[in-house]
This record gives C-alpha cells, structure tokens and sequence, in this order.
C-alpha cells in the first residue's frame, strides 16, 4: 500500500496513512492498496461493507458505481491482449471529498501510465484523478482493437496464402474471446454514462461533463468490437471456402491425371492380353515402339492440359 498526498500534480509520499483521514489544506490524498490494505482501510474511510466484498470476493467484477453517503465506490475493467487471449482486470475505486483510493489485484498499466499526465495536468482534486484514469483505461481499448484488428487482417492472409486446420481453433477461439468481451462493454458504457449524465455531488458539474467524450469514445469501442465479431463470422466463412476450393483443386488434378492415365491403361491392357496378333507385337523394337507411342501420348495430353489450364 502506497499513500501519496497529490498538490497540483505533484506527490508526497505519506508514511502513515491515518494522515489521509483529515483533509488536506491543498489538494487530496491517493492510495494505492491491494485488496488485503482493506481490512486496515475500510474502518479508517468508513468503507462500505459490500463494496470491501465486492473487491475480496470477486475476480472479475461488472463494471459499476455505487453511491454510499461518505463516498463512491466504482468498478471499471482494464483491458489487455497478448496475442493469444483477452484479459479483463478489475479497477476498483473509493472516491470521497479529499480521497480516492484504488484497489487492484494485478498491476494495471493505467496506473503507472497515470503519475505524469497527473503532474502535467496539475491535478488537485481526487474526481480530475479519476477522470484522467478513466480517461486512460478507455484509451487502452482502442490500442487493443487495433491490435486485434492486425490479428484478424493477418489470419486471413495466413487463410487464404496456406489454409491449415489450426486457422479454425484460432477463428473459435479469438472470435470466442470477442463476444466475451462484448458483454462487459455494455455494462461499463451504462457505467461511463452515468458519471456523464447523473448529478453527482463528489464529481463537479464542469468535469461531467468531459465525460461527455469518453463516453463517445466508449460507443466507438462497442461499435469496433460489433465489427470484429462480424469479420470473424466472415473469417470463418473464408476459411470454409478456402476449403473447398482446395479440396476441388485437389479433384480437379487427380482428374486430369487419371484421364491422362486412362488411354495409356487401355493400351497396356490390350497388349497385355495372349494375342499373337497385335500390330507391332512381332517387329524388331516393337516394344520400345509402343512404349514411346505412350510417352508421346501422356505428353500430349499433359500439354493440352496444360494449355487449358487444367492442371
């Protein structure tokens, strides 16, 4: 557990976080707690007691706000992809007058990429803190859709370059990963709006309304990812096609071949039988006569094939 003490963007480590009870003169106290820092918290802030559940108890947790008398409590997913699986973490915040207290259970990048744009901005107030994490948590999304998007463009290549069983585990599996992540873009948009729309007495008025534009980015968000989930019906359908294009591929040259095959099988056939009197069975090099008429016969038809673009 961290306990800064935040002045216009600029930090004071605090030894003692009991310090964080009493108000400030200037500026707000930042805590950044594990959930175990709750059961030292929660009586220090008051904390309410289904919101201290809500972080030991859940895993993965609804994005929400929750509006108790001394303070806010509000759920909302960060988001990360490394290539293979989509991770949702949960970002927990107490938000009070001269307080905001953050509760994670895995480092959250939002936080580390949060201390400058804090200092740059001159942050003086805990709901100006929240809006910029906020702010950045939705801003990660975008980075993620764009690398999901490149994923997408560079497994239909790999599909229509080289078609291999393993491109269908990918598409299940990726497009699996898309609708679960759709389900909990809805819930933290409602949340998003909310702080836009709802009056709130611990966010000022001025600053709701710049929620306004995160949540215009978060539409574009469920938008993209309503895309994404129709690339990868039509992924899918790709695949299919390539599928059977490839296996008709395959037919259409074991057919021309064995059509190449037949005439020679039927010569071979006729002079295999105990006949004395097959023409050119008796002449001197009547064999290698026969064999080279099959030759010049194979070759042919390869080339006419060939030409016609049969094989």
């Amino acid at each position: 557990m961290k306990a800064r003490l935040v002045q216009n963007g600029i930090f004071t480590v605090i030894d003692d976080v009991t310090v964080a009870v009493t108000p400030p003169e200037n500026g707000f106290y930042w805590i950044d707690a594990e959930v175990e820092d709750l059961e030292v918290l929660q009586p220090l802030f008051h904390l309410h007691d289904l919101a201290v559940e809500d972080c030991l108890t859940e895993e993965e947790q609804r994005p929400k706000i929750e509006l108790y008398d001394s303070h806010y409590f509000i759920v909302i997913n960060s988001i990360r992809f490394d290539d293979e699986e989509i991770f949702l973490r949960s970002l927990n915040m107490f938000l009070g007058k001269h307080f905001i207290i953050t509760v994670t259970k895995q480092k959250i990048n939002e936080i580390r990429k949060l201390k400058p744009v804090l200092w740059e901005e001159e942050v003086n107030s805990p709901d100006r803190f929240m809006y910029h994490l906020v702010d950045l948590v939705v801003d990660n999304y975008f980075i993620v859709g764009d690398r999901i998007e490149a994923r997408i463009e560079k497994l239909e290549e790999d599909i229509l370059m080289n078609t291999k069983k393993s491109h269908l585990n990918e598409i299940i599996g990726l497009r699996s990963e898309i609708l679960w992540l759709k389900k909990s873009l809805g819930p933290q948009r409602e949340l998003i709006a909310t702080l836009n729309r709802k009056e709130l007495r611990l966010i000022h008025d001025q600053l709701q309304k710049y929620f306004g534009d995160i949540y215009e980015n978060a539409v574009k968000i469920s938008e993209t990812f309503d895309t994404f989930r129709d690339l990868m019906a039509n992924l899918r359908e790709a695949y299919q096609s390539s599928l059977s294009n490839r296996a008709n591929e395959i037919m259409r040259i074991f057919t021309a071949l064995t059509t190449i095959f037949m005439p020679l099988t039927f010569i071979t056939g006729i002079y295999g039988m105990n006949f004395d009197d097959l023409p050119g069975k008796h002449l001197p090099g009547g064999d290698y006569l026969v064999l080279g008429g099959m030759l010049f016969l194979g070759a042919a038809m390869y080339f006419f094939f060939k030409k016609k673009e049969w094989l």
